[in-house]
């Protein structure tokens, strides 16, 4: 069956033509007396008048059901769309997929929102050989939307733009809905499969400041999909297998000979590496011996699999101190978990005739790359190129994703790009059916605009750098005179949440293509966009209730029997910018653009600043201080403005918190 309300418009459609038809052919009779009104005429006028009574019946009903009395946040550009969809459908039947653009207006005299198709659907029926005035244009858009629960009024400006005025009461209810129901995410259609590789240091190696974009892009990333509903697999696709592990083995066996019963105690493990790298450069013996640890290892005998292992754990053991103090999670799965499906998938493309040999590798060439994939060295042995086709091929059947994010950084673009075309030509990836993407990111650069590097020209250790951070945040609390206010408990959170949060903010709120400049000292200021400034903001707008006596209950009483008034310009301004969340979270779904939601926190904390200093929340006695009224929509206002920064927060791995 079709959908009904569009089966009505079409019959009054074919309807109101004939009636137009029949009324002009008795306008024509030239003898008035001999007018007969014909019986066709009256019957059509008849069932019209029904259908239409009929057809505003569902309207209305699907109007309801669109209303707000779920408890999801409506994404409001996404219901705009919708409904300018329809119109522009119905005004341009003969373009087929017509533009649709729809965005917040800059400017608060001209609207909420505006749409912009007129001037591309003009071009598009010019091309068509139809002239026609984009404001021609805009005027049949105006005159077909249908009926709606969000839209208040439109204004045509310009050469067509159409500027749209919300119902205040659609965005009071809307707002109520948040405040009782919290930040719900939209319903998904289905839950899909997420999986999220991101991180990726090599064991026996310090994690550098190299891998906090990987590990701060990929969390909030994971953290995000999960917010909306989908099931998120964290994959950390560890640089554990390989030669350098014979070395460290041989250095293992010389310096610690009982280390299969005494457990060694290497607390450096960097110092670890360099010593067997010297070795290994400098002793041909050494070399060779290397050289026979690995084939020992990759043939998985037990004493060889143990100091594996060790090494391993140790390694693991530093990592997790830097993921703690990031708060991400993650599960482990290395290159050594694809060592025989790479065997397996080496089989698959032979079979498929997609291999060639060149000077004893065996290479595979896509179409529209001029690079080759290198699956076997001459040597019989494997390379990246094999390992991430059998982590592509692994997650596509068996962990059965429908979106697989790589975040490593944009000089692996090609690589990338090579590999997920491969994938195709082999026939696991088809990316109607699954989304691949490679989320790219620039590198951290020092304040001289070069490679960040310590003094003495090193990479940058990633703990130092935290622990840096710590003593930078404690010093600026104490600067603020915190440690006089806060317990000693409340300080340790504060800083730590200052930290590690503008360390993160600092990076997510830069385009992540982008470079950056790593700067604590911009980070740490409270004044601009950044983590420090967000964070004063929260525990601000947090206290305003807390001063004014309103606990909790109260406000979740209010949320249910108080309408959120929005008369003044600042409260609109403000309760629009708060229901925003939903369509700025769908924007970095598609682009994986994190920055938009850091720009979007920052907006709401200025929106409510100006809110504040112009709508009193609570009036005071001027000489005792005391409370005389609390203007409670107001409060509520506070508290949609501090759960919509709370899920940002969450979102962006930054823990708020209440005193700071």
């Amino acid at each position: 069956m079709g959908d009904p309300v569009t089966e009505y418009t079409a019959r009054l459609q074919q309807q109101e033509r004939e009636i137009r038809s029949l009324s002009a052919e008795i306008e024509s009779l030239k003898n008035p007396q001999s007018l007969n009104p014909s019986p066709r005429l009256d019957e059509l006028r008849e069932e019209n008048a029904k259908l239409k009574y009929r057809l505003n019946i569902l309207k209305r009903s699907l109007q309801e059901e669109k209303a707000p009395c779920g408890k999801s946040m409506m994404n409001i550009n996404q219901r705009l769309q919708e409904i300018f969809g329809e119109a522009i459908r119905a005004s341009c039947p003969d373009l087929d997929d017509p533009p649709l653009a729809v965005t917040p207006n800059q400017q608060a005299k001209f609207g909420d929102y505006q749409c912009n198709s007129a001037m591309a659907l003009a071009q598009m029926l010019k091309a068509k050989g139809m002239k026609v005035n984009p404001r021609e244009i805009a005027e049949k858009i105006v005159q077909n939307l249908p009926d709606n629960e969000l839209i208040q009024k439109t204004e045509i400006a310009g050469p067509g733009f159409i500027n749209v005025h919300l119902k205040r009461t659609i965005v009071s209810k809307l707002l109520s809905n948040l405040l009782i129901n919290g930040v719900q995410p939209p319903p998904l259609a289905t839950r899909k499969k997420v999986v999220v590789d991101f991180s990726s240091p090599n064991i026996a190696k310090e994690m550098h400041v190299g891998h906090l974009r990987s590990t701060i892009i990929g969390e909030s990333v994971s953290r995000l999909f999960e917010f909306l509903g989908y099931d998120v697999l964290r994959l950390n696709h560890v640089g554990d297998w390989g030669t350098q592990f014979g070395m460290l083995i041989a250095h293992l066996q010389d310096k610690f000979p009982d280390y299969l019963t005494v457990c060694p105690p290497i607390s450096d493990l960097q110092a670890f590496y360099k010593e067997s790298k010297k070795r290994f450069d400098e002793d041909e013996d050494f070399k060779k011996r290397a050289y026979q640890c690995v084939v020992r290892l990759q043939s998985k005998e037990p004493d060889f699999i143990k100091a594996w292992n060790l090494i391993c754990d140790v390694s693991r053991r530093e990592f997790q101190r830097v993921y703690e103090c990031l708060d991400v999670t993650i599960v482990e799965r290395g290159e050594s978990y694809y060592q025989d499906l790479m065997t397996e998938v080496v089989k698959e493309i032979e079979g498929k005739g997609l291999l060639e040999l060149d000077e004893g590798r065996k290479i595979m060439f896509v179409p529209g790359q001029s690079v080759p994939l290198t699956v076997v060295k001459s040597d019989g042995g494997y390379t990246y190129d094999t390992s991430d086709l059998a982590a592509v091929r692994q997650r596509i059947f068996d962990e059965k994703a429908d979106i697989i994010i790589y975040v490593v950084d944009s000089g692996q673009g090609s690589h990338f790009q090579l590999v997920f075309a491969a994938a195709q030509l082999i026939g696991w990836l088809d990316p109607k059916v699954t989304r691949v993407e490679h989320a790219g990111f620039g590198v951290v650069l020092g304040e001289d605009k070069k490679k960040f590097k310590t003094r003495s020209g090193d990479t940058v250790r990633l703990m130092d750098l935290l622990e840096e951070g710590l003593k930078r945040s404690m010093d600026k609390l104490k600067e603020k005179e915190r440690d006089k206010v806060l317990t000693p408990e409340e300080l340790v959170k504060a800083q730590r949440s200052v930290a590690f949060g503008c360390i993160k903010y600092a990076d997510l709120s830069h385009n992540r293509i982008n470079d950056y400049v790593f700067s604590f000292d911009k980070m740490l200021d409270d004044r601009g966009n950044t983590a420090a400034y967000l964070l004063y903001a929260f525990t601000r707008i947090r206290s305003i209730a807390r001063l004014a006596n309103i606990d909790e209950s109260t406000l979740r009483k209010a949320a249910e029997t108080t309408e959120v008034l929005l008369d003044h310009e600042k409260e609109w301004k403000l309760g629009k910018c708060i229901l925003r969340f939903p369509e700025i979270l769908q924007k970095i779904l598609d682009d994986l653009l994190l920055h938009t939601l850091c720009d979007y926190l920052y907006e709401l904390a200025t929106t409510f600043t100006e809110f504040y200093d112009s709508c009193y929340c609570v009036e005071k006695d001027r000489q005792t201080g005391e409370v005389i009224k609390v203007n409670m929509w107001r409060m509520l206002l506070c508290e949609a403005t501090a759960t919509v920064m709370a899920k940002g927060f969450d979102i962006l791995g930054i823990n708020p918190v209440e005193r700071m």
